[in-house]
């Protein structure tokens, strides 16, 4: 799916999908990814890039673990974040999109800190 040409959303959430998310959706050109509500598990592809235009991209309430890719920040566009309700960890990292983000978009969590959530422990 992630490399159709004229797919502009996919809304797949509360469908209770398992398994991991497929690095080509996160560098396509769907503009409304919503996968919240499943049981996706693993984490998040680092497989951002110039391709990668999201008005919404919500993976909340799902099973991700590990940190925020650090590809991310290569994306052309990122309106809309929502990683929150699932056991991500680390640093978010700054710039944009993180820049004009809520703490909601990353609340309940493992282990998530730096801006605008708390400060990081050394």
């Amino acid at each position: 799916m992630g490399k159709m040409s004229v797919l502009a959303t996919l809304n797949l959430d509360g469908n209770l999908f398992s398994g991991a998310i497929p690095g080509t959706l996160m560098n396509s050109l769907i503009s409304i990814l919503n996968l919240s509500g499943n049981l996706l598990a693993g984490r998040i592809p680092n497989t951002f890039g110039p391709r990668s235009y999201f008005t919404v991209l919500d993976l909340s309430n799902n099973r991700l673990k590990g940190a925020i890719p650090g590809s991310i920040t290569t994306a052309s566009f990122i309106g809309h974040l929502d990683v929150s309700h699932n056991h991500l960890c680390g640093k978010i990292p700054t710039g944009s999109p993180f820049d004009h983000l809520e703490a909601t978009s990353f609340a309940y969590n493992s282990c998530l800190c730096g801006n605008p959530l708390g400060k990081c422990r050394k």
